[in-house]
């Protein structure tokens, strides 16, 4: 409707000059040579009078039309208005009378004096001071009214087919394509000091590979701590939508990744593991998103979808403490959003997710199978968007995230005999882990002669010691009072209300305080908060070369905050996790509106355990189409 009205204002717009301009013309000739203030003479053809005819003349209209009397020229010059031309053109011809072409001219002239009256008349006032005047609105403002005004304006040349309307068939017209590529320089510096005596096992490297003897008289899978990096690192994804009509949509992206992490899609070049890299080798491809989704409103203020599949986050966050930026969730989910009065708008999001399913055969090397273990997440997030009359907006969250069955559990009393026998538990560990949560072992090696009575073949896989049930909450504050410029104000809490700290000084093989006198382990020391802070400064959107923002942020991960293996895959690294805190500064400068480069520090230390820190260096180069 909104761009019905401005077609038909446009129309009549349009109309309105070509009549003044007509009017114009007809009643001011140009001023190169300007027209005579009264009308030229019009000259009348020559013929005799009807009424007094001459001896043995014949009446005009009884003459045939080629032998009347000759025309007399005009006295009168040519004008150079088209008009009075024309007019006089008639008089010459006969069909009109020097009377009536006076009377046409003069009735023209007064029409043109009228019309001009009329288009002052009808001209818009120029604004009083009690008229509302619109003296800031936000970049961020802006670019969302263009961009829903070009959806909006090509969404109707679509339907009626006035954009190129033979460019494309109409089934390709539903698809959105869509990527982004990325290099990365990396560099990992460890300051001297850290603890390299064997204090930081890889349990993640344990739990996907064969179980651990730890009975044994070798170092565990260990991380690194005492040996710089350098890497060049590509991240290249493709995906697309497409429009099902009806408000369906169905959509799936593709990435690169050295593996199937969930937190990142990152590729090192050069790298020779899992059968890829090195040498020039080709690297895989990963499917990283595939769903449906549902909306019904799809308006900016009032929406309500449900998605299935594999999908972006769903919940509203402001840092990576509790989800990575990459991360994808499977599973359904049902959102929403109403604004209920101007500048107010609820939002929510709620979904069940499977995180790990049984193999339908476990155990593969037995006969009789195990009891199900599967993991799930209940999530659910309420939320609400402000928007101040002036230049500022907040959007705060609150979320409960419910981990089922994620913990580890003590299995059954069994002798393993070989690293390939199974615990009807071994499914509790975590498939995919970083560092930082505490751990436990999860399998009850009874001692007996095939075993050396517990000294031997003690084959064993950790999980995690403590379930996880985390409330967070996140705010987010935008000043734009600084037109361009952008101030945002970032905040994240987690807590773990589910953290049992008896459990962990029982279970626990890690995390430990220094051991008592007796020798014996000492208490838990891991905590179950997390929390960051955050100011971003800049241009909120990159719309040409030498847009730039800055960011800075501190945070402080205990360690059993939140699950190791979601969050930030950066901070921190290699120990990336939880148990870390410490800064982050970064800056980004666009080259062209979907060009940029940028450059981050980070700094972390350990918060509970032997001592390590780590510092990382990126320089980005990022493209998005």
């Amino acid at each position: 409707m909104f761009l019905l009205k401005k077609a038909s204002i446009l129309s009549l717009v349009f109309a309105w000059c070509a009549l003044a301009r007509f009017a114009a013309i007809a009643a001011d000739p140009p001023k190169s040579a300007p027209a005579p203030s009264d009308p030229p003479e019009l000259t009348l053809p020559t013929v005799a009078d009807p009424a007094e005819p001459g001896p043995g003349a014949t009446p005009p209209a009884l003459l045939p039309p080629d032998k009347g009397p000759p025309m007399a020229p005009s006295s009168a010059s040519p004008s150079q208005n088209v008009t009075i031309n024309l007019i006089n053109r008639l008089v010459q011809r006969g069909v009109l009378t020097q009377a009536d072409a006076q009377e046409l001219i003069k009735q023209a002239e007064e029409d043109a004096v009228r019309a001009k009256a009329q288009a002052e008349a009808n001209a818009p006032e120029p604004a009083s001071d009690d008229a509302v005047r619109v003296t800031y609105i936000p970049d961020n403002v802006k670019s969302q009214i263009r961009d829903e005004l070009k959806d909006e304006v090509l969404a109707q040349a679509r339907a009626e087919h006035w954009a190129a309307p033979d460019l494309m068939p109409d089934w390709a017209k539903r698809f959105r394509f869509f990527g982004d590529i990325r290099v990365r320089y990396q560099g990992n510096y460890f300051p001297t000091g850290n603890d390299n005596t064997g204090a930081y096992p890889n349990f993640n490297a344990i739990n996907t590979g064969a179980p651990f003897d730890v009975s044994g008289t070798v170092f565990s899978p260990q991380y690194n701590v005492d040996q710089d990096r350098q890497r060049l690192i590509l991240r290249a994804r493709f995906g697309m939508d497409v429009n099902l009509d009806d408000g369906f949509t169905a959509g799936f992206r593709i990435g690169t990744g050295s593996d199937n992490s969930p937190v990142t899609q990152n590729q090192t070049l050069g790298v020779a593991n899992n059968g890829q890299g090195g040498n020039f080798s080709k690297y895989a491809v990963w499917l990283d998103r595939g769903f449906i989704r549902w909306d019904v409103g799809g308006r900016p203020d009032a929406d309500l979808s449900i998605t299935a599949g594999r999908f972006d986050n769903p919940f509203f966050t402001t840092s990576r403490i509790v989800w990575e930026n990459d991360i994808g969730f499977d599973g359904v989910v049902l959102a929403g959003k109403y604004e209920i009065v101007k500048g107010v708008t609820p939002f929510f999001a709620t979904g069940i997710f499977p995180v790990f399913n049984t193999d339908f055969n476990f155990s593969t090397n037995q006969p009789a199978k195990f009891e199900s273990t599967d993991k799930w997440l209940n999530a659910v997030q309420f939320g609400v968007d402000l928007k101040a009359e002036r230049a500022a907006e907040a959007k705060v969250a609150v979320a409960y995230y419910e981990f089922r069955h994620v913990e580890g559990k003590l299995s059954d009393p069994f002798v393993p005999l070989t690293a390939q026998d199974q615990g009807n538990t071994d499914d509790t560990r975590p498939s995919f882990a970083q560092n930082g949560n505490t751990y436990m072992a999860l399998r009850n090696i009874v001692p007996d002669a095939l075993n050396n009575f517990g000294t031997t073949n003690q084959f064993q896989y950790f999980g995690l010691a403590t379930p996880f049930h985390v409330l967070e909450y996140n705010a987010r504050i935008d000043l734009n009072f600084f037109e361009p410029w952008q101030i945002t104000l970032l905040g994240d809490y987690a807590k773990n209300l589910a953290l049992d700290r008896s459990n962990l000084d029982t279970l626990g093989v890690n995390n430990r305080g220094p051991n008592n006198a007796d020798g014996s382990l000492g208490s838990y020391a891991g905590g179950d908060t997390a929390w960051f802070v955050g100011l971003q400064f800049g241009k909120p959107i990159f719309e040409k070369f030498g847009d730039w923002n800055a960011t800075i942020g501190y945070r402080h991960v205990e360690s059993d905050a939140v699950i190791d293996g979601f969050v930030d895959s950066d901070f921190g690294g290699p120990l990336t996790g939880t148990n870390l805190k410490g800064y982050t500064v970064g800056a980004s400068m666009a080259l062209s509106p979907r060009v940029k480069i940028g450059v981050s520090w980070m700094g972390a230390n350990n918060i509970v355990g032997p001592e390590y820190k780590a510092d990382l260096l990126q320089l980005d180069l990022s493209a998005k189409f």
